[in-house]
């Protein structure tokens, strides 16, 4: 009695690993079948027939129940990630450096390169055409963390 409950239950928890955290038919299926298909052999075989029938119950009745409570919303939500992110990756641009600001080139643009505006070093984009090393630039724009910049 007690290895047939014992293999009932490893079905029910190879169930609920299979419906959290390993969706589809994969392992977890096919060990919890087995582990049904053991328990419920061991228990027409060593209880009778009413056991056997009484163990396909608790197998039915039990896997319903798991597959209920794995698959209802609080279950999900004390497994999901709560926390909320505020952050950003790098700081706005336009709010560091204004349009019309001045600075030097300190690679060559073409189109991409870097520039110092304002003591700094930021990721630049010529508007148009390349633009040497140490060429003063003006910033006439931003697209998320890229200054354009025009020869000035």
């Amino acid at each position: 009695m007690g290895f047939v409950a014992f293999l009932v239950l490893l079905g029910v928890f190879f169930l609920v690993l299979e419906l959290i955290f390993l969706p589809g038919v994969t392992l977890g299926t096919i060990l919890s079948v087995v582990s049904y298909g053991i328990a419920i052999y061991f228990g027409f075989a060593r209880m009778g027939v009413v056991g056997g029938f009484v163990t396909m119950l608790v197998v039915v009745a039990l896997s319903l129940v798991a597959t209920v409570v794995s698959l209802r919303a609080k279950t999900w939500q004390r497994l999901a990630l709560n926390n909320k992110i505020d952050s950003q990756s790098s700081e706005n641009l336009a709010s560091i450096v204004e349009i019309g600001a001045k600075g030097v080139t300190i690679s060559r643009l073409s189109p991409m390169g870097k520039v110092q505006i304002g003591g700094k070093v930021y990721e630049a984009k010529s508007e148009g055409a390349y633009i040497e090393q140490r060429t003063e630039v003006e910033v006439v724009g931003f697209e998320n963390f890229t200054i354009f910049v025009k020869r000035v």
